[in-house]
């Protein structure tokens, strides 16, 4: 991993406007009128304990609350009032500078609905979504809101947090049961029909000719991301070797998660009780969703072997979560290499993305080369020349 990067270590949390912080009591009331006009006559809503996480703002806008209301007489007994505890997820504004071109969160509200419909993935109960910006200024989805412990972001969870104190025992639960997240979801039978508004012009419906169109997607979000500042010769160098190389794939495209890290999954005991975070679901071949995992957790190790910290060297490693996936699939990963470097250039052109915003935002200065915005610079030169997976212990 380089270390010549100008990327702050928390730079997904400041890589946002510092006035992007909306006021908890406008928002109170703004839900309230909504949610007045969304539930029965009589229903009375009343929103309270409104509040906004801390890392909020990097994609979506995050906002918690909980929400009483009278229950019609066909749920629960006539006249009760009954407190429900809710998640609203609110697409940022043109202001903001967005991470994504497009959020589409009606979208994400289907495939999690859909998911939660056709499968046991463990996803959030979808209650409703709004295309209409007048009441938060935005178009957004509200969820049910589930207890549970996310690995943390920053500081990384391998160093310092409740995965990395945990037991081996321990930790071998939460890999084997974040892996059969994935055998679960790409499990889901039909998904050409059951998700065909995933589909990108031109694809196929096999694995290869779907990836196509995602890499053909990957490129035209990466001129988005680089339109009005800097390009990157890393990032287009690792683009033009990963079209000159798609892997011949004829298996069924599956669904794919799309952001699919166990920093997105919330847990209790060490298991999967919420997958979150939907906005990049594709349709694809099953190695991108397993590639990323791993990838993101690998991000995660390079990080603590440039700080000198031991990490988490026996967790997540790449030939256990595929041997896992394997097992509970009967699917051989193939080409881990190739999707490997993909996650590692998505993610890449995200934090360019995401580092571009900061410097706009006051919050980073440019440096004179822009590859150096890549805070895993080293990490995917060394995978583009084939000298990375060598050097893992």
């Amino acid at each position: 991993m380089s270390t010549t990067g100008t990327a702050p270590d928390n730079a997904a949390e400041v890589a946002r406007p510092s006035d992007s912080k909306r006021d908890p009591d406008d928002l109170r009331l703004a839900l309230q009128d909504w949610l007045t006009s969304r539930l029965h006559d009589g229903a009375d809503p009343l929103v309270s304990d409104v509040r906004l996480p801390d890392a909020n703002g990097i994609s979506s806008e995050t906002i918690l609350f909980d929400a009483t209301w009278t229950e019609s007489a066909d749920g629960a007994e006539p006249g009760a009032r009954l407190t429900h505890e809710l998640v609203a997820r609110v697409e940022p504004t043109a202001e903001s500078m967005p991470v994504f071109p497009s959020y589409a969160m009606g979208t994400q509200f289907d495939v999690m609905k859909t998911v939660g419909e056709l499968s046991d993935v463990p996803v959030p109960t979808a209650y409703w979504s709004e295309s209409d910006p007048a009441a938060l200024g935005a178009p957004f989805f509200v969820m049910q809101r589930i207890d549970g412990i996310v690995p943390p972001d920053v500081m990384p969870y391998n160093f310092g947090s409740w995965v990395s104190e945990a037991t081996d025992e321990q930790r071998q639960t939460l890999q084997d049961e974040s892996v059969a997240v994935l055998a679960r979801l790409h499990a889901i039978e039909d998904p050409q029909r059951h998700f065909g508004f995933l589909r990108l012009r031109d694809a196929g419906p096999s694995a290869e000719e779907s990836f196509r169109a995602h890499l053909a997607r990957q490129r035209g979000y990466y001129e988005w991301a680089t339109a009005a500042g800097p390009r990157s010769p890393l990032i287009e160098k690792c683009l033009d070797w990963l079209e000159a190389n798609v892997p011949a794939d004829d298996s069924p495209a599956v669904l794919c998660w799309g952001d699919a890290r166990i920093g997105n999954i919330m847990y209790r005991d060490f298991t999967p009780v919420a997958v979150l975070d939907w906005e990049m679901a594709a349709l694809g071949p099953r190695e991108m969703d397993v590639a990323w995992m791993y990838f993101l957790h690998r991000f995660f190790e390079d990080i603590a072997g440039v700080a000198g910290l031991a990490g988490l060297p026996t967790f997540m490693r790449r030939d256990d979560m595929i041997a896992e996936y394997e097992k509970r699939t009967g699917h051989r990963c193939r080409n881990f290499d190739y999707y490997s470097l993909y996650a590692a250039l998505r993610h890449a052109t995200i934090m360019f993305r995401i580092q571009s915003r900061a410097i706009a935002f006051g919050q980073a200065q440019q440096p004179e080369d822009p590859d150096d915005m890549i805070l895993h610079r080293g990490t995917l030169e060394s995978m583009l020349d084939g000298t990375y997976w060598a050097r893992l212990p």
